[in-house]
């Protein structure tokens, strides 16, 4: 428990969902969440509750994670203010389900501009301070869509497997330092993310039994915090699942391809 005690935790994305749950977790450990989201007035109420609950003094920032010039000018000022960060979770992201060739490019550019460049240019920005200080842990949340893509998820699935790519040839650039680089890859989640994702409700009807409640997601990315890998997959056997499915794709694709087609 006091492992986290004085942690300076930078949250991506923490105005709600996993993000928030997160903050307060790691709060609850003595931690000093920093809070970063488009929202300035969620993350105010947040920051709040937060303060009230646990008598800690979170710091949030408004930003927008696919703006590169706005990550470089929010990080400088995060820097200012704390001086060291020990842990970035990179977990600002959302989704957009449609068959390809329906898709609005635009939604496909923007998903990459928050899912990819901006996680990539979050952890350019804590990774100077962290190799000053010789440690340091970066969290990036990607996705079981970054290891199994499903029909109607070609885009969203494209920047969750260039987040496991990135992650991984992170991991290995660091092997020698004492900075640690860890991929969540979760399965779908009871939060708000399907209301941009899946707006016909398609989705979240034909998964509704197997979504995973965020305070348990939030507690296994807190353990993660606390005993470092490489890899956290939720839930098991849907990771058993992309195992299987990379190790014989073709009979895979061809014997339960329709179970994957939920959307």
């Amino acid at each position: 428990m006091d492992k986290l005690k004085g942690k300076h935790i930078v949250i991506t994305g923490a105005s709600s969902g996993i993000g928030e749950k997160v903050a307060l977790m790691a709060a609850e450990r003595g931690a000093r969440p920093i809070l970063v989201a488009r929202s300035i007035d969620k993350l105010q109420i947040i920051s709040e509750e937060i303060s009230r609950k646990t008598g800690g003094s979170p710091l949030f920032f408004q930003l927008d994670v696919g703006d590169i010039d706005q990550v470089q000018q929010v990080f400088s000022q995060i820097k200012q203010e704390v001086g060291h960060i020990d842990i970035l979770v990179n977990n600002a992201g959302f989704g957009v389900f449609d068959s390809f060739h329906e898709a609005d490019f635009a939604d496909i550019e923007k998903m990459f501009q928050v899912n990819v460049l901006g996680l990539m240019a979050c952890t350019k920005e804590v990774l100077p301070v962290m190799i000053a200080q010789h440690s340091g842990h970066i969290i990036n949340i990607a996705s079981q869509a970054g290891k199994l893509a499903t029909p109607k998820s070609s885009g969203y699935s494209a920047t969750k497997h260039a987040v496991l790519g990135f992650s991984n040839s992170l991991r290995l650039e660091l092997a020698k330092s004492n900075i640690r680089v860890s991929a969540v890859n979760p399965g779908p989640i009871e939060t708000n993310f399907f209301s941009i994702a899946d707006k016909s409700g398609n989705y979240v009807k034909n998964v509704n039994r197997f979504m995973l409640k965020s305070d348990y997601v939030a507690e296994r990315i807190i353990q993660l915090m606390l005993n470092p890998k490489r890899e956290l997959n939720l839930p098991g056997w849907m990771n058993m699942g992309s195992t299987i499915y990379n190790l014989i794709p073709g009979l895979a694709e061809r014997f339960v391809g329709g179970f994957f087609d939920k959307k």
